[in-house]
């Protein structure tokens, strides 16, 4: 049975290396980064203090490591709790927070974003990054069976990803926001570059061109996303505090800010 995502350490270790992400991953990062700073800025600006963060999917603690080291921005943020799913990624962040000196502000814990519900804090900002909230795949998924289909899955609802987010939004404090960022562009050239990163990791693809994810033998799974669709799995917001930014010109990337 395929290994759930992230739970490979050696593979988890790859994602997080330069030396197997493709350019356009990178720069993605970099375009999610500088529209995150924008955000933070505002917010505190709207708040008038410090803000609470909560990253779902912290990763390699990546964003903490960056901002802190930029202290007109870092002086915005008094707490920075990162979640994630897979021991591997907590241990990895941990390990970073410390090389970094920031344990004052920054933590990293295990923890399923399914269950935001029960967290029991409110936050005023929410963040995924680097096209975490692709990743949140349907529970009945079979990474081991899915090639042998001839029906492509139904993505028409994603009820992971819409029962995150639902308790994401519930965790916000007023005035709060959650960034999505950053999300692929449901297309056919952004597939093929979805392909060619796992492909650089040494990975195995299970789907095909009519799929609007993409899926590989060992267990990752990144969703495509049309700004339709996420406004339908978003139903529970106004639409009018929704909008999305393009973090691109080659239409592959974009960022999703949802008000509270």
């Amino acid at each position: 049975m395929a290994k759930a995502m992230y739970d490979n350490e050696n593979t988890v270790q790859k994602s997080f290396d330069l030396n197997y992400i493709p350019e356009y991953l990178i720069q993605a990062q970099w375009a999610e980064f500088i529209e995150l700073k924008k955000v933070i800025t505002e917010v505190y600006n709207k708040l008038g203090r410090p803000l609470s963060v909560l990253d779902i999917g912290i990763g390699n603690a990546r964003i903490p490591a960056h901002l802190c080291g930029i202290k007109e921005i870092w002086e915005m943020i008094a707490v920075y709790d990162g979640s994630d799913n897979a021991q591997a990624c907590v241990d990895i962040s941990s390990k970073n927070i410390h090389e970094a000196g920031i344990e004052n502000k920054v933590s990293a814990f295990l923890f399923d974003a399914i269950n935001l519900f029960s967290l029991g804090k409110k936050y005023d900002l929410i963040i995924t990054t680097w096209f975490t909230a692709g990743n949140f795949y349907p529970d009945d998924f079979s990474f081991d069976t899915y090639k042998d289909s001839d029906i492509p899955l139904d993505l028409t609802r994603n009820e992971k990803f819409i029962q995150i987010f639902k308790g994401a939004y519930s965790l916000l404090n007023s005035g709060g926001e959650i960034i999505i960022g950053s999300c692929y562009k449901d297309n056919d050239a952004t597939r093929l570059k979805q392909e060619e990163s796992y492909h650089k990791m040494g990975m195995t693809i299970i789907t095909d061109p009519l799929d609007s994810f993409t899926a590989t033998k060992e267990g990752f799974w990144s969703q495509r996303f049309t700004k339709e669709k996420l406004i339908s799995y978003l139903s529970f917001v106004d639409q009018k505090n929704i909008s999305f930014t393009d973090l691109d010109t080659y239409n592959y990337a974009m960022q999703i800010r949802i008000r509270k």
